[in-house]
This record gives structure tokens, sequence and C-alpha cells, in this order.
């Protein structure tokens, strides 16, 4: 374990208050363990520990906590345009260890930001792959990832085709996220 973890894990303990582990429980449902600290705190510390990020990130993740995913998701945004092939490579490898809604959408959402304009084919690519996924996660998260191209017109129809794809889907947060897309195309974003 690294220095960088274990002081990121010290100052998560420290900033733990049993009120938020409760509503974090209620609002993320599932079995990872949770400190009960705010976002402003996560931003502080992903904006502190962006040395070694990717290596960090990993081993946050690995540690299994949902606000250290959360902290590795917040430092690979910050950091992912020095290495865009490594950002796909975690991406991937993340994809499969996603347990409830909040990491799922932080994961297609700020993680891929930073190469959401250079590598747009290969965010769609992945997107088509986890879109035919047994998991539902990965199928929501295959939609989530490409939220930001609603603003793009010319992506409409790939998305579009996403979205027709799980129409029939019967699992809830699948459901969920191709409502948030739809209402996108409606809103014109």
């Amino acid at each position: 374990m690294s220095r960088q973890i274990k002081e990121i894990q010290k100052i998560l303990t420290e900033k733990s208050d049993k009120r938020n582990i409760d509503f974090f429980q209620t609002m993320v449902p599932g079995k990872q363990k949770i400190y009960g600290v705010k976002t402003p705190v996560l931003n502080q510390l992903a904006k502190k520990y962006q040395e070694g990020a990717f290596d960090l990130a990993e081993e946050l993740w690995s540690s299994g906590a949902l606000e250290e995913k959360i902290i590795a998701i917040k430092i690979i945004e910050k950091v992912g345009k020095i290495d865009p092939m490594r950002v796909l490579v975690v991406f991937k490898r993340f994809s499969i260890q996603i347990d409830n809604w909040a990491v799922c959408d932080g994961l297609g959402m700020q993680f891929l930001r930073g190469i959401v304009n250079s590598h747009q084919k290969q965010i769609f690519d992945l997107a088509r792959k986890l879109n035919r996924s047994k998991d539902p996660w990965r199928r929501r998260l295959s939609l989530v990832m490409v939220e930001w191209y609603t603003r793009k017109g010319e992506t409409h129809k790939e998305i579009k085709m996403l979205v027709k794809n799980l129409e029939n889907d019967k699992e809830y947060y699948v459901k969920k996220a191709m409502v948030w897309i739809n209402r996108n195309f409606k809103k014109g974003k």
C-alpha cells in the first residue's frame, strides 16, 4: 500500500460522518464500504493527489470503498489527456467492477472527460461492446459514457441505436439511463 493511499484513507476516516454513511447507503445501494465523506472533500483529495495518477487511481479503485473509487475517477478526469490510451485500458478494467449507479456514472461521464473530443471513435466502439453485455451496469455504462455526445447532432443516430438495443431491458438503472438520454434529445442537448 502506497504512502499516498494511506494518507487518503486516513483523511477519509477522519472526515467520516455516520449520518452521511446512512444517507449514502440509502442513495447508493450496494455492498461497498462507505466512509461517509462528502464530495467537496473528495474533490480536494483528487486535486491534491495527482502525482502518479494512474497507479494511484488503480490502487484506490482496488481498495473498494465508494469514496476511493470516486477519487480515482476524479484523478483520471483531471489527468486523462496525458495518456488517452491508458485511460481506455484502465476504463475497460474498471468497467467490470461496477456495482452501483454512482460509480457507473462517474466512470462514464467524468473518467472519460479528458478524451471525449480526441477519442470519440474508440469511446463509441467500446460503448457498442458494453451495450451487449450481460452485466446491467455495463449496459448502463454504454449509455452514460456517450451522454456527453447528445450535444453533438452528428452522433445522435449512433446514440439512438445504443438506446434502441436496450429498449426492452428490464433493469431499473438501465431504463433510467435510457430516459436520461432521451430527455437530453428532447431538450436539444
